[in-house]
């Protein structure tokens, strides 16, 4: 009965012998770590788990002080390769036996990261709305003055003054109405991500003849709902982001991979999603500043001289709007966006 028990929980169980090798484990954590019991009986827990001395000194030390032991945020790298983040309780039964708990740590440290990141865009709408409207009421009256100025004015030499009074206010109205995002909600009408890929695919390669542009689609993917050209411009912001990026850091062989994949029963926010759209955009550029991640989706933020700031800050207003978001993982020779877009009709809620 007690096996039965251990075999339903959530939660992966191993038991260990007193030389630290797997004698059993229950299905969680064979799906949790990719192998079988078959496979892995006998095996040294440094070889399962890739943990190096540092897991086999705590648990060989709860071992002889026969008393239980939790470590927090441990990585660990399994067999197949794909490294982990996990808690894990080390609890001796005898002499010659160890349970050994572990709970993955990384999607719920993935969850908290994107509710921040969620809080924070909301933070910043509210702010630039606020910015916005204390900006363009003023310039309204400064437009309007300069255009009443210009027509009492004989000497065309001062009206061109006021000429370029008008064309910087308009040229800050238009700057400030960016900052805003898109003006308007997005319509909810099946889309074809393929196809904006493509449509992004071929802008870029207009534009940049050199860049290597790879595709890596899932076919099997279906459509999700949401505005064409908004996802366009959204994904078309954060990739010609990352060709700039290549270009201007002058990479030898620059390359841009278009990838797109299907994730089940997913979380975004506080909302778990049976199906998600996980479209990719991979590039071999620099990556990104340390000092630029954590204000990366920032309006008015940019790592290049020219930038302008708000590609990726539109860019992730509009994957909101889709009830979705955008990652971002960096470092030197790979940077990865991945644009999250839940695949359901959020007008009828039946999924795609």
């Amino acid at each position: 009965m007690y096996q039965r028990l251990l075999e339903h929980l959530t939660t992966a169980v191993l038991l260990l012998d007193g030389e630290l090798r797997v004698g059993w484990m229950n299905p969680a954590a064979e799906a949790l770590l990719a192998v079988s019991i078959s496979r892995v009986k006998g095996m040294s827990l440094d070889t399962l788990l890739g943990c190096g001395e540092s897991v086999d000194s705590v648990l060989a030390k709860a071992r002889d002080a026969f008393h239980p032991y939790t470590q927090r945020e441990a990585r660990i790298t399994p067999l197949n390769g794909e490294p982990l983040t996990v808690d894990y309780t080390v609890t001796p039964l005898s002499a010659d036996e160890l349970l050994l708990e572990v709970e993955p740590r990384d999607r719920l440290m993935q969850i908290s990261r994107e509710e921040a990141l969620t809080t924070r865009q909301e933070t910043i709408k509210v702010l630039a709305r606020g910015l916005a409207h204390e900006v363009k009421n003023p310039l309204g009256g400064i437009r309007g003055a300069a255009q009443l100025l210009e027509r009492d004015l004989d000497d065309p030499a001062l009206r061109e003054y006021t000429r370029i009074i008008v064309e910087e206010v308009d040229r800050l109205k238009d700057l400030v109405d960016s900052m805003l995002g898109p003006n308007r909600m997005p319509r909810h009408e099946p889309v074809n991500i393929h196809k904006i890929l493509e449509r992004v695919r071929a802008l870029l390669l207009a534009e940049h003849p050199t860049i290597t542009i790879t595709r890596d689609y899932d076919p099997s993917l279906p459509e999700l709902s949401g505005d064409e050209s908004q996802m366009i411009q959204a994904v078309l912001n954060v990739a010609r982001n990352a060709v700039q990026a290549m270009t201007e850091a002058q990479v030898e062989a620059p390359e841009l991979v278009l990838r797109t994949r299907a994730k089940r029963q997913f979380t975004l926010g506080a909302e778990r999603h049976r199906l998600v759209s996980e479209v990719g955009l991979i590039d071999n550029g620099p990556g990104i500043p340390d000092a630029l991640r954590a204000t990366l989706f920032y309006p008015m933020v940019s790592g290049r001289a020219e930038g302008s700031g708000l590609g990726l800050s539109i860019a992730q207003s509009i994957l909101h709007q889709h009830h979705g978001l955008i990652e971002c993982d960096s470092h030197p020779g790979r940077t990865e966006f991945r644009l999250l877009i839940p695949l359901v009709n959020h007008l009828t809620g039946d999924a795609s």
